[in-house]
């Protein structure tokens, strides 16, 4: 804390330190629980407002690891800073945050009623047990099988096999260990039950649970968060976010690459049979539908969305998968147009259905989204890699799937930023405009704070 001029007495420079901590405590437990920096601010400003620090005195500064706050004028000059450290992804939280700043302004909180209800906030439990969240993340990468074209014994192995992972992950993070040491321990223990399943006999597609077992990985919040960033021209948080993402994807891959060394998949010619699989549906959409909601489901748990809510993503989840489908193959785009369509006729719709459910886009959006992920061609990709033996076309092939596989998760993080992004600087106005008139009545009321 900063202070330029004495010529304020220490009551309104304790108060005006009060006020900059709350504000830097809201934008913590935003940036912590995986906000997108546009809404970090958005909020931060808003609940400025309501203190009645005027936004033209008013500096933000938002980085992954800090946050600092700026209040000045002709005569004084306050600054704090307020770190970072526990990144997670808590969509309650950041939806409970955005009304908090809403209802602060309209039921005149006081600075004492404002600070208990932020507390209440960031001490709440999670919307789901730590098993029962393991038991999502398997669904999920039980429902991503599916969708891959498994049989349902299939489904349930790589559904126990993720279950065990994401909870082997949960344990290494309990114990200190390194968050991405612990992704690849967890992809490891993961790829290697898949690859025991794959001897009982009782599937038909006995290698499927391997491209799926450990997608709940998949850093899906992070990788959208960056584009989001990058289009909002927060440059550096953004690559910050494309950083981490790629270390999580890194130590995913080595987790898996690791155990198919040490199990010397390539004498089974495992390759050979995901270079077969068809990636054309062999399913009725029906089939597919109810996969796509099983992993969009899953994912909302992982994510700590509310209960009220995972029939809607649920829904968001078939309408983007068969979405997905219709284009690529029966309008016959391709996979990259047919996923960009899919996530943008999700987004499209959650840009009105926020206003029905009063949550912010990307708590509808991304889990919908996530069962697109181009599970089969990232392992192509990987395998390829592994498996170099000097045979001419092998790098081709490998960078072939690997690069069909990044621009298809490049084109749903776009299709979910673009619409959301287009909606948020069309309703900005009216959001301003609706942010001044609540304020003018709090002035009538005598309940406005200075600052």
């Amino acid at each position: 804390m900063k202070m330029e001029s004495d010529s304020l007495n220490d009551q309104e420079v304790f108060l005006l330190r009060r006020k900059l901590d709350l504000l830097l405590r809201t934008g913590k437990l935003l940036m912590e629980s995986a906000a997108d920096t546009n809404r970090v601010e958005r909020n931060m400003k808003r609940v400025a407002a309501f203190m009645g620090i005027p936004e033209e005195k008013l500096h933000l500064d938002i980085r992954w690891t800090m946050i600092i706050v700026n209040v000045s004028d002709d005569r004084h000059s306050f600054s704090k800073f307020q770190k970072c450290e526990k990144h997670g992804i808590n969509m309650t939280t950041i939806s409970q945050v955005s009304k908090l700043s809403w209802h602060a302004i309209e039921h005149d909180y006081s600075l004492d009623k404002y600070e208990e209800e932020l507390e209440k906030i960031a001490c709440q439990p999670r919307n789901y047990t730590p098993y029962l969240v393991a038991i999502g993340a398997g669904f999920a990468c039980g429902g991503f099988c599916k969708l891959f074209g498994c049989d349902w014994i299939a489904f349930l192995f790589a559904s126990i096999c993720a279950f065990i992972g994401f909870r082997i992950r949960a344990r290494c993070i309990e114990f200190g260990i390194n968050v991405y040491m612990s992704i690849a321990i967890a992809a490891f223990v993961s790829t290697c039950l898949a690859y025991a399943s794959s001897y009982s006999g009782l599937s038909d597609t006995p290698c499927h649970p391997l491209l799926a077992c450990a997608l709940f990985i998949v850093p899906g919040v992070p990788l959208i968060n960056f584009v989001d960033d990058m289009i909002d021209n927060h440059l550096l948080v953004g690559i910050t976010r494309a950083a981490n993402t790629a270390m999580m994807v890194m130590a995913m891959t080595f987790g898996i690459a690791f155990a198919m060394r040490i199990l010397v998949m390539n004498d089974v010619a495992i390759d050979h049979k995901f270079s077969e699989l068809s990636m054309v549906p062999h399913d009725p959409y029906y089939i597919y539908a109810i996969a796509a909601a099983i992993s969009a489901m899953g994912f909302s748990m992982i994510f700590n969305i509310q209960r009220r809510l995972l029939w809607v993503v649920a829904v968001g989840g078939i309408i983007a998968v068969c979405t997905r489908n219709f284009v690529n193959f029966e309008l016959g785009y391709g996979p990259v147009i047919g996923s960009f369509m899919g996530s943008f006729v999700v987004s499209l719709i959650a840009v009105k259905a926020v206003h029905w459910f009063h949550v912010p886009n990307h708590v509808l959006t991304i889990p919908s989204v996530i069962p697109m992920i181009p599970g089969v061609l990232m392992y192509r990709s990987l395998l390829a890699f592994i498996n170099l033996h000097g045979v001419v076309g092998e790098v081709t092939n490998a960078f072939f799937n690997g690069i069909n596989s990044a621009l298809i998760i490049l084109c749903i993080s776009l299709g979910v930023a673009v619409p959301n992004i287009f909606a948020r600087r069309y309703i900005a106005k009216d959001r301003q405009c609706h942010l001044q008139e609540e304020l003018e009545k709090r002035r009538m009321r005598g309940k406005f704070i200075e600052w």
